[in-house]
């Protein structure tokens, strides 16, 4: 392993002194690419070191036999010019598919549009739920929950507890292990933010094609052919091309401190450890790791502050059954309470590259804790499960799947108790004084719960600010109205982002059915 890029230094392409010591970036996910890719166009000499033996973090695409698993599902939509001009400069437009985006929910054996239609939800519902419903919407509008602090009664107070109960409740426990009731938050998830159920029927009336001031309601996204690693893959190759390094198996052991910077980073690559000279360290991995990892250590309010930040694990069971046996959906929302599976993808939806010949392949997606009963489970139990599961729902026949295969992803999605808010900004306030050219960016790295394009960006204006910048990268995912409506210019350089938060948990010693 070279401790170095091969470029020496000089002037970059604008005109700029490049840097001499190689920039150190920890992690090859779309945060730490972006950032890698930047820098290596600007002729700044640039070393990733990735811990896996993929790129893309969770933006990876899995191929196991000749199947591609995409996890989680990502739709390539953005409203951060910068960062869909950067897509369409690494991949050409021939690598896009325009997808039809379709999703439903499943409740009590019947599947509802999402987002909600009436005539399909009144058929569904049956003349007597549907009124019931209505009532208990007009009733919420009229006398809301005066506690909307809490999570559930913030739902409520838009839709009314007979329909919070059947489109709400079971999915959200699903996604992040806790009640609703126990959630303390100012915080909507994506699918619901400045959505009520009256404008949701507004839209389902008046229908209009590409209808992009709602994100919730796009109705086409694009998709690379092979799956969004497929778009990491590609901006791994740009960045070496460039003259840039990327290390695969690259555990990062140590980032080493002299004089208030970083000067280094430590990292072991097949049993054997070594040390790369940094000018600045770009970091998406998880912040408890990178505090862990700091040399000399730092104050023991520090290490605890990034000892106590948390996070929500994630697997997909994935089953090849006949193209015949698939449905016609992108994914469905399971909200059945009988089952444990959260989410059900179907790849050859996404893209038919992804699938083989006379087949497709449902991914079956389970939201869990690291260590729990699910995550400690055989793979050949997983995918019983699974294929039991689906029949359950009564989606596929379980003797129609003929394959199934297992994977797992460490801290898919950062976890919000209480604390974590003075946890992040103790981290963020110490390295600011003692290690201002180490730059946390992305989901992980930054404990804050990013889309892919807001993660790419918040490395984009990072590298601008080591290049002179003044960027706050923490404004970029806190604008509300993002998700749902569009208002003003696109977010841009200097420009307060926009995006998604997540919910305010409870704490372990709090519920039991929270982190174990």
């Amino acid at each position: 392993m070279s401790t170095r890029a091969e470029s020496a230094p000089g002037a970059g392409p604008d005109g700029r002194a490049r840097l001499e010591d190689p920039v150190v970036v920890v992690g090859a996910g779309p945060a730490g690419l972006t950032a890698a890719y930047q820098l290596a166009k600007a002729g700044d000499p640039v070393v990733v070191a990735e811990a896996d033996d993929v790129v893309g973090g969770i933006s990876r695409t899995v191929e196991r036999d000749g199947w591609r698993f995409d996890i989680g599902g990502h739709r390539f939509f953005t409203k951060v010019k910068a960062v869909e001009d950067l897509w369409n400069e690494i991949l050409p437009d021939d690598d896009f598919l325009l997808r039809p985006r379709k999703s439903r929910m499943f409740y009590k054996g019947k599947y509802y549009d999402y987002p909600l239609r009436p005539t399909n939800a009144l058929w569904n519902l049956g003349p007597k739920e549907a009124l019931l419903c209505g009532l208990s919407y007009l009733w919420a509008r009229i006398a809301p929950p005066k506690n909307q602090t809490n999570y559930e009664g913030w739902l409520v107070a838009r839709f009314g507890w007979r329909l919070y109960r059947t489109f709400f409740k079971t999915y959200t426990e699903k996604v992040w292990g806790v009640p609703v009731s126990e959630m303390p938050a100012d915080w909507a998830a994506q699918r619901v933010k400045n959505l009520d159920l009256g404008k949701a029927v507004l839209n389902a009336l008046t229908p209009k094609r590409n209808q992009t001031r709602i994100t919730t309601l796009i109705e086409e996204f694009r998709y690379p052919k092979l799956g969004p690693g497929m778009m990491w893959e590609v901006c791994r190759d740009k960045v070496e091309d460039l003259g840039g390094v990327v290390h695969l198996g690259t555990r990062v052991t140590g980032v080493h401190l002299e004089g208030e910077r970083a000067v280094g980073v430590s990292v072991e690559e097949g049993g054997v450890r070594r040390y790369l000279p940094a000018s600045h360290v770009i970091s998406s991995m998880p912040v408890a790791e990178l505090v862990a990892a700091l040399d000399p250590p730092p104050p023991p309010e520090v290490l605890a502050a990034g000892s106590d930040l948390h996070y929500r694990d994630f697997l997909t069971v994935a089953l090849v059954v006949p193209a015949g046996a698939g449905f016609p959906d992108n994914w469905i929302y399971v909200h059945a309470p009988d089952v444990e599976v959260g989410r059900i993808q179907n790849f050859g939806q996404w893209s038919p590259y992804m699938v083989q010949a006379g087949t497709t392949c449902l991914g079956l997606e389970y939201f869990v804790f690291e260590g729990d009963a699910l995550w400690k489970a055989d793979d050949e139990v997983l995918i019983e499960r699974a294929t039991r599961e689906l029949g359950l729902l009564g989606l596929v026949d379980p003797s129609a799947v003929e394959r199934g295969y297992v994977v797992r992803v460490k801290k898919a999605y950062p976890y919000y108790d209480f604390a974590y808010k003075d946890n992040v900004a103790t981290v963020v306030a110490w390295l600011a004084a003692h290690a201002p050219n180490v730059h946390l960016v992305g989901r992980n790295g930054m404990h804050k719960y990013n889309n892919q394009d807001h993660s790419m960006y918040t490395a984009m204006l990072t590298v601008e600010n080591i290049h002179g910048a003044d960027h706050d990268i923490w404004a970029v995912n806190v604008e509300e109205e993002y998700h749902e409506e569009q208002s003003g210019e696109r977010p841009g350089a200097g420009v307060s982002g926009s995006g998604r938060l997540a919910p305010v948990l409870p704490r372990r010693e709090e519920s039991g059915s929270a982190r174990r």
